[in-house]
């Protein structure tokens, strides 16, 4: 009984070192992080949403462009898959919401969800309004989706190639 007691205890007291999940710490100091930094390979907190974010996955691939569409706004496109014949697309305009982007998605009324950006990745939040459901066809949605980002550059946005609805590919924020 006493072992079982010491070895919890001592569990307990390594653990008491670590940062709490979501928090964790970042050297601001270390000379890969200043250089990182130096070269816009890491950005500490994005002020600039463009770019383009990707994943690929067993099912297909999700990917979004973010390209500028006045002072404070962006305009962005997603695509996201679940297999054959089963994605999600959607069109819209982002701005900056508190610590995050505020996602308003077009001809989709009250359809807006704000989503975070955590470690250069882009994630939806878990529960999406109601009107959100007519993006996607059946059961799929946009609920919880990560987007990693693969590139700050706005070039790359707009080179980013999506499948349209008529299966052709297209660069939906190359125009």
């Amino acid at each position: 009984m006493m072992r079982r007691f010491s070895f919890g205890l001592l569990l307990l007291l390594a653990a008491c070192d670590r940062p709490a999940p979501g928090e964790e710490a970042i050297d601001a100091g270390n000379p890969l992080e200043i250089a990182a930094r130096e070269r816009g390979i890491v950005r500490p907190e994005a002020a600039d949403l463009t770019g383009a974010f990707e994943r690929r996955h067993d099912l297909g691939r999700d990917a979004m462009c973010v390209v500028p569409d006045g002072k404070s706004t962006w305009r962005f496109a997603l695509t996201a898959s679940f297999g054959d014949g089963l994605s999600c697309e959607a069109r819209g305009h982002a701005t900056r919401d508190g610590g995050g982007w505020r996602f308003d998605f077009a001809g989709v009324e009250g359809c807006s969800v704000l989503a975070g950006e955590q470690e250069d990745e882009l994630r939806l939040p878990g529960d999406l309004p109601p009107q959100c459901d007519s993006l996607c066809p059946g059961r799929a949605s946009l609920s919880g989706l990560r987007l990693p980002r693969a590139s700050w550059a706005e070039a790359d946005a707009k080179g980013l190639r999506m499948k349209g609805d008529d299966g052709n590919m297209t660069r939906p924020c190359g125009a």
